[in-house]
């Protein structure tokens, strides 16, 4: 099916609001039934779910009413996986102490069920936004089988994430956007698990922020430019708030913020991080122009990439 481009109108939203507020609902729903009945009925009522959901989508389909029905698989996606885990939980499948750190073939083919389940759903709507299900999906999948936590896990995310930017760049259609979100969510994360503790880290935050607004401009991709604008406020926030922690830790005796206590020992004094008045207005000012100056070099990078008319 011709995949849709749904535009942004106050129409669209509160048919994505409505929609995924029906998930909502009927995900609290099975959270109140599940504690008065079992495994075995519980699994009945999210089926339930699933077949009303799935039921509504059709009936958009049918009506014509495609953003409608693309909300709706996309839930009924979403209420697949509820169901097939509480099925894998009835039969055993599914123990209750299982975690990311141990092998799980129930684990994998429940996520290797969702991820067909949003492949197919994907391509019968033809909805761009089931790609989000399908790219998270995705990527979980990978790290539970081949990792079990720490630096190896965060290489093989970033490793994912960089594919899916080439995948994004190479498939100019609708879907992209939720690859280079999700790529790119993926690639900062695993930048941030490795370098969030000195200046020196934080500085290698700054320059990938300022590759991801690159990046923003050469794929046309505004998902990067945000990513790298929050890295930008991160790094930003890490100095103001590290330069407050190094002047309280070289003050002595009452220094800015410090407080004394009378104690049967005598007087003691500690003194506390504190940030200058007009730290954070001048970093964030200094922040602000610089977001500008990369807003403005990025309107001339444009304006030369496009021809004049002849």
């Amino acid at each position: 099916m011709r995949e849709v481009k749904p535009i942004w109108t106050s129409s669209s939203f509160l048919v994505y609001t409505g929609g995924l507020t029906v998930l909502l609902g009927g995900l609290l729903a099975l959270g109140y039934l599940s504690s008065h009945y079992g495994s075995g009925g519980i699994a009945g009522w999210a089926l339930l779910v699933l077949v009303v959901l799935y039921g509504i989508a059709h009936a958009f389909r049918l009506q014509g009413r495609r953003i409608a029905a693309g909300v709706f698989a996309f839930a009924s996606v979403i209420a697949w996986g509820v169901f097939v885990a509480y099925l894998f939980e009835w039969w055993g499948w599914l123990g209750p102490h299982e975690s990311f750190k141990h092998w799980s073939w129930g684990r994998l083919g429940l996520e290797l069920l969702i991820l067909a389940a949003a492949v197919d759903d994907e391509r019968r709507f033809g909805f761009p936004f089931i790609r989000l299900i399908a790219a998270v999906v995705g990527w979980f999948f990978v790290i539970d089988l081949i990792t079990s936590g720490g630096n190896f896990t965060a290489a093989v995310t970033l490793a994912v994430g960089l594919l899916y930017l080439a995948a994004g760049r190479a498939v100019h259609r609708p879907p992209s956007f939720w690859l280079h979100l999700v790529g790119g969510l993926l690639i900062g994360g695993a930048i941030l698990y490795w370098w969030h503790t000195s200046d020196a880290e934080w500085a290698g935050v700054s320059i990938v922020a300022f590759v991801f607004v690159a990046l923003a401009y050469a794929t046309r991709r505004s998902s990067w430019a945000v990513l790298g604008t929050i890295g930008f406020f991160a790094a930003t926030v890490h100095f103001v708030a590290g330069s407050a922690g190094a002047l309280a830790g070289g003050a002595s005796g009452l220094g800015s913020g410090g407080s004394c206590t009378a104690t049967a020992a005598g007087t003691v004094c500690s003194t506390a991080p504190s940030i200058s008045a007009w730290s954070p207005a001048l970093a964030l000012g200094l922040l602000g122009f610089w977001l500008v100056l990369l807003g403005l070099l990025g309107r001339r990078f444009r304006a030369a990439a496009v021809p004049p008319p002849a």
